[in-house]
C-alpha cells in the first residue's frame, strides 16, 4: 500500500471513531430522556399528536384547543423535572442482624453540600420487595435532613435495603427523574433459636487421646506391629523387631479423628407440611449447630445441592436466613444423606432435620446411608405434635412441635 493510501486510511477510520462515539453518546441521551416519561405521559402525548392531526385535517378548532391544553400540561409537568439531586446519602441500619419478630432500626441521612439550595424531592428507600417513601424539604446549602425508619420482620430472610433513590417528578405522575445514590446493605434475619445445657451432643475423637476402634498405617496412636505389606510406609518400620524376627515388621496404629458435627438439613418442600413446619425445622437446625460450635466441634452442614458456610454462629445463621426450599428433583432426605456420605466419610455425628412428610420407611432407608461408624440422630418437626422419641434402625428419632420443646427432648436422647 502506497504513503498516500495510508494517508487518507487514516482520516477514514478517525471519521467512523468519531460517528461512533457521537452515535453512542446520542444513544445515552436519549436513553436518558425517554426515561423520564411514565407511561400516563406517553399516553397523553399520543392523544395530543393525534388531537393536532385531527384538528388540522378536520378544522375544527375544539380538537386544536384541546391539543394546546394537553401540550401545555405536558410543558408544565415537564418543568418540575428541572433542579438539582445531588444529595450526599447516608444508609445506617444499627443492628444488621435481628431474628425473627425484631424490628431493625435505621437512619437515611441526606446533605447539601453543594452552594446552591436543592427543591423538594421524594426519596425511595427499597426493601425487599416493597419500599418506603420519604418527602425531604428543600435544602440550603450545608443543610441535612434525617428520616429514621424501622422494618418489622415476620420471616427469615436475606433483605435487600436500598440503594436509595432521590426521586424528582410532577405531581399528577407523568414525568419522573430517578438518581440513585449509596450501595444496598444487606440485612439478615436470623431464625429463632433455642439455649440448652448439658451433655455435649456428640461424642469427641480427637487427636489427642480418644482413639477410634478403626486401624490405619499412619497416625498418632500406636496399637500393635505387624508384617510389612506392600504399600507400607518405610518410615513406620519398626528395625528392632525386624532385626530379632527376621521378618519386615511396620508399627500399626489406631485411627483417630477430630470431632466432625455434620447437620444434613432437607429443603426438599415434599418433606414438609407447610411453612411453619419448615421454619420450625431451621430453627432446630440451627439451635444444634451453635450448641456443637459452642462445643468447639467442627460443624458442616449440607443442603440439597450446596454445603452452608458454618465455621462461626453469625456465619452459620447468615447463611439460615437465606435458606429456601430446594428444587423437587434435588431429591428429598434419603438424597441428602447419600451426599453426606459421599462428601463426609469421617463423620463421627450426624443429624439430620426434616419434617413430618417424611415416614419411617424412608427415614429408615436414610439414616441406613450415614456414615458407618457415626452416631446418628433424626429430628422431625411436625408443629402442634407431641415430643416423641423412638428408634429407626440404628438412629434415635426425636419428633418436636415446638422449638422450646427440643432440649427436653435432646436430653432424654442423652441421658
Amino acid at each position: 500500500m502506497t504513503t498516500e493510501a495510508l494517508g487518507s486510511a487514516a482520516p477514514a477510520t478517525e471519521r467512523r471513531e468519531w460517528w461512533a462515539e457521537t452515535a453512542g453518546r446520542a444513544a445515552r441521551w436519549l436513553r436518558g430522556v425517554l426515561g423520564v416519561v411514565r407511561p400516563a405521559a406517553w399516553v397523553l402525548i399520543a392523544g395530543a399528536a393525534a388531537l393536532w392531526i385531527a384538528g388540522a385535517t378536520l378544522g375544527w378548532w375544539e380538537l386544536t384547543v384541546a391539543a394546546t391544553v394537553l401540550t401545555v400540561l405536558l410543558a408544565l409537568c415537564a418543568l418540575f423535572l428541572i433542579g438539582r439531586t445531588a444529595y450526599d446519602v447516608t444508609l445506617d441500619l444499627t443492628r444488621t442482624r435481628v431474628v425473627v419478630g425484631e424490628r431493625a432500626v435505621g437512619a437515611l441521612t441526606l446533605s447539601n453540600s453543594g452552594t446552591r439550595a436543592i427543591l423538594p424531592s421524594r426519596v425511595v428507600l427499597p426493601v425487599g420487595a416493597g419500599r418506603g417513601e420519604f418527602e425531604v424539604h428543600r435544602l440550603a446549602p450545608g443543610a441535612s435532613a434525617e428520616e429514621l425508619f424501622a422494618i418489622p420482620t415476620t420471616r427469615r430472610a436475606v433483605v435487600e435495603v436500598g440503594p436509595v433513590s432521590v426521586v424528582r417528578g410532577d405531581p399528577l405522575g407523568l414525568f419522573e427523574r430517578v438518581h440513585r445514590k449509596d450501595e444496598p446493605v444487606d440485612l439478615y434475619v436470623h431464625p429463632r433459636t433455642v439455649l440448652f445445657d448439658g451433655q455435649s451432643l456428640g461424642f469427641l475423637r480427637d487427636l489427642e487421646g480418644l482413639p477410634a476402634t478403626d486401624l490405619s498405617r499412619d497416625d498418632v496412636s500406636f496399637h500393635a506391629l505387624r508384617e510389612y505389606q506392600p504399600g507400607d510406609d518405610l518410615r513406620h518400620v519398626h528395625w528392632k523387631s525386624t532385626a530379632r524376627t527376621g521378618t519386615v515388621m511396620v508399627r500399626q496404629y489406631e485411627e483417630t479423628r477430630r470431632s466432625h458435627f455434620v447437620i444434613g438439613l432437607s429443603t426438599h418442600p415434599g418433606d414438609y407440611r407447610d411453612d411453619e413446619e419448615f421454619e420450625l425445622a431451621v430453627s432446630a437446625a440451627g439451635s444444634l449447630g451453635l450448641r456443637a460450635l459452642r462445643d468447639s466441634q467442627r460443624v458442616e452442614v449440607r443442603v440439597q445441592e450446596r454445603a452452608l458456610p458454618s465455621a462461626t454462629g453469625k456465619q452459620f445463621l447468615d447463611s439460615l436466613s437465606g435458606v429456601v426450599h430446594s428444587r423437587p428433583r434435588a431429591g428429598g432426605v434419603v438424597d441428602l444423606a447419600g451426599v453426606v456420605a459421599a462428601t463426609l466419610p469421617l463423620a463421627s455425628v450426624v443429624v439430620l432435620v426434616c419434617g413430618s412428610g417424611v415416614g419411617a420407611n424412608t427415614l429408615r432407608a436414610a439414616c441406613a446411608r450415614l456414615p458407618f461408624g457415626a452416631r446418628t440422630l433424626a429430628v422431625v418437626a411436625e408443629t402442634g405434635a407431641t415430643p416423641a422419641l423412638r428408634r429407626i434402625g440404628d438412629a434415635d428419632v426425636v419428633t418436636v412441635g415446638s422449638l422450646d420443646q427440643l432440649p427436653a427432648a435432646l436430653r432424654k436422647v442423652l441421658s
